[in-house]
């Protein structure tokens, strides 16, 4: 299967099938006790829908006295700015009204799927794999049900791989092939 819209359909019904509060505690649990948990300032996206559900890891990020950034869509591009308030920003996502764009050291990414390489599936606006190009120093960690694992999935040439995954039965690391889009090799 390499239709992108396919894909996306049938990785959004997985997730559909796949999600529980067990599995999104287990996810913040396999976060909490990784090494990722070891970085000061962090991107989290704040879920809806059937996404892993980031309110309770954010909670235990800002209680363990982490910087929290979330993501704002801001003149077509997406900012990482600090956790505050949350108002129904673009696309109905939760976002803070204002502040200021900051470097984070992780960024925790939403994903429809991700293959055995780190390419990430997202929902095709392009957001994230913007976000990742300007920020090459933010390690890139998706967040995902184990049923959105495939062995392969279409890599455009602007897609910049995650460098983990995090799921509920663990941590997959991904070897680092390269970080810069496929156009610039």
């Amino acid at each position: 299967m390499t239709d992108k819209r396919a894909l996306r359909a049938h990785f959004l019904y997985l997730r559909e099938r796949t999600k529980s509060a067990e599995k999104d505690e287990a996810i913040t649990e396999n976060l909490i006790r990784s090494p990722y948990f070891a970085a000061e300032r962090f991107f989290v996206y704040c879920s809806v829908r059937s996404e892993v559900a980031t309110d309770k890891l954010i909670a235990a990020l800002l209680a363990a006295g982490k910087q929290v950034c979330v993501p704002r869509i801001e003149g077509g591009v997406m900012l990482a700015v600090p956790y505050a308030k949350l108002e129904r920003g673009a696309f109905g996502i939760p976002a803070p009204r204002g502040g200021e764009d900051t470097v984070c050291d992780v960024a925790l990414t939403p994903l429809l799927a991700a293959d055995r390489t780190g390419v990430r599936l997202g929902y095709g606006g392009g957001y994230y794999d913007a976000y990742f190009a300007k920020r090459p120093q933010t390690l890139r960690v998706g967040l995902a049900y184990e049923a959105q694992l495939t062995q392969s999935l279409p890599r455009e040439a602007w897609d910049l791989p995650l460098q983990a995954v995090v799921t509920e039965k663990g941590t997959h690391c991904f070897p680092l092939l390269d970080s810069t889009p496929a156009d610039t090799l």
